[in-house]
């Protein structure tokens, strides 16, 4: 197999081969959010790429961040991009704003908009790489969904990208900004049970290969373009992999899109859930752009469980972090003084006295408390969805304080709370779990130089990189 070019397509060649560019732009005038008139200086423009249910739930949330106006969705189904349409002039209306959204198919129109300043990337992971480069090229800023890319060489090239154009990243990872994960992440920085020497991260299955039956593609979709740089054969239409919709009378999706699930397409819960447990372990032990330099597959020689080394001796195991709940996500510190487990919605300690009082309601939870507390939870998202005429599926994805960090950030043009490099670090920790589970022996690494040791077949496993399908070219 040949690598990566190291000269790819730029942006503007991609451009001239779509043979299209813009010449209007939007109005926007000031408008008033809350009673508060928001000055033009102060607007932040978005546009958004990825219309299904994760892009409706990010919509949503930004919607909470005054300043914030949206002008466009991209998406491969032109129903989902007809849906997105309605749901923004709604919100405009509602908000006595101008009213305008338009619509694309291909991402690279959207970045030609001179008046866009930051973009939500809400697209299958494979499409990540090229759409925050290109985005980064275009001098927008970007809010990308977790996982960061596909591949470990598309994370780096994200990262290269992101800092050489000088552009503002914020990972869709909000648990990072969720008050029960801050808790956890300072408690464990200020030793409050002492030197960490264990973590147990329950995360969910891995990836496994694609075996769907082939259907007939939707007239709506353009499913060679949702293809994008994915160059496996096998790879055929299944309404799993992107759920149909409809509209008059509106039906949203019934299932989340199955292409995570799949490793030619993703990267199974290792990344889905990896991306927001591993992360916040990861921060809590002080190795964000770091990680692990030995993983071993679940299964290797009697190893009962996925298993990731730190230089400094530090295990971290996918396993449960609650005997009680063995399938929930969660993590498990436990130190030579005690542990913390930490959760959506949980938070509790080996002495609960450590755990403030204005985080105690977390910790720790009855069966009976905690269900009662994600029917509320569900009750109060069904709410925000409903009144931002939504359809998603998922009960936590709504976090306006994450997108209005980024929003912050986007205006004071510092970090954000998860920037590229966290997002990186994370996404090559799931990739490498994956990769040794799929060579089904140990894999050791350098965080420092990013590479192999001493593993030629390591270094071309697809999930380090693989040949993108023409036209595409990484820049890395």
């Amino acid at each position: 197999m040949e690598k990566i070019s190291k000269k790819g397509m730029s942006r503007r060649e991609f451009l001239g081969l779509s043979a299209l560019g813009l010449t209007g732009l939007t109005i926007l005038p000031s408008f008033v959010i809350d009673g508060v008139k928001i000055a033009p200086s102060d607007r932040v423009v978005m546009g958004f790429v990825g219309l299904g249910q994760q892009g409706l739930s990010d919509f949503w949330s930004f919607t909470g961040c005054p300043g914030v106006q949206i002008a466009a969705g991209c998406d491969v189904d032109s129903i989902k991009a007809e849906r997105f349409r309605r749901r923004v002039t709604k919100w405009q209306s509602e908000n006595k704003m101008n009213q305008r959204c338009d619509k694309y198919e291909l991402f690279e129109e959207l970045l030609n908009r001179k008046d866009i300043d930051a973009v939500s990337i809400a697209t299958p992971d494979h499409w990540h790489a090229l759409c925050a480069i290109w985005a980064a090229q275009s001098g927008k800023d970007v809010y990308c969904q977790k996982p960061l890319a596909y591949t470990i060489t598309e994370g780096d090239a994200i990262a290269k990208a992101v800092r050489g154009n000088g552009r503002v990243l914020q990972m869709g990872s909000q648990q990072r900004s969720s008050q029960e994960f801050i808790q956890a992440i300072k408690m464990v920085r200020g030793g409050q049970i002492g030197h960490i020497n264990k973590i147990y991260a329950k995360v969910g299955e891995p990836p496994t290969p694609y075996t769907l039956p082939e259907q007939d593609v939707p007239e709506s979709l353009n499913f060679n373009l949702w293809l994008g740089p994915l160059n496996d054969p096998k790879i055929h239409y299944n309404e799993q992999l992107c759920p149909p919709v409809s509209l008059d009378p509106e039906k949203n999706e019934q299932f989340w899109g199955g292409w995570r699930w799949y490793q030619e397409t993703g990267n199974g819960f290792t990344a889905d859930w990896g991306a927001h447990m591993f992360d916040i372990a990861q921060a809590a032990i002080g190795m964000d752009g770091s990680g692990p330099v030995e993983f071993v597959p679940k299964g290797y020689k009697g190893t009962e469980y996925t298993t990731m080394i730190y230089a400094n001796g530090i295990v971290m195991t996918e396993q449960p972090y609650l005997e009680e709940n063995k399938g929930a996500q969660g993590i498990k510190f436990i130190g030579d003084n005690g542990w913390i487990t930490v959760a959506r919605g949980h938070i509790n300690c080996s002495d609960p006295s450590k755990i403030p009082d204005n985080v105690k309601h977390m910790s720790p939870m009855s069966d009976k408390e905690r269900k009662k507390w994600e029917e509320e939870k569900k009750k109060r998202d069904a709410e925000a969805r409903q009144r931002s005429n939504g359809g998603t599926s998922g009960s936590y994805e709504i976090n306006a304080s994450h997108m209005q960090n980024f929003i912050d950030c986007v205006r004071s043009r510092k970090n954000p709370v998860a920037p590229v490099e966290v997002g990186n670090s994370t996404n090559t920790l799931c990739c490498l779990n994956n990769i040794a589970r799929e060579l089904n022996r140990p894999v050791k690494w350098d965080p420092a130089t990013k590479s192999f040791i001493d593993d030629e077949e390591a270094k071309n496993h697809r999930l380090y990189w693989y040949q993108y399908r023409h036209p595409y070219k990484l820049e890395v």
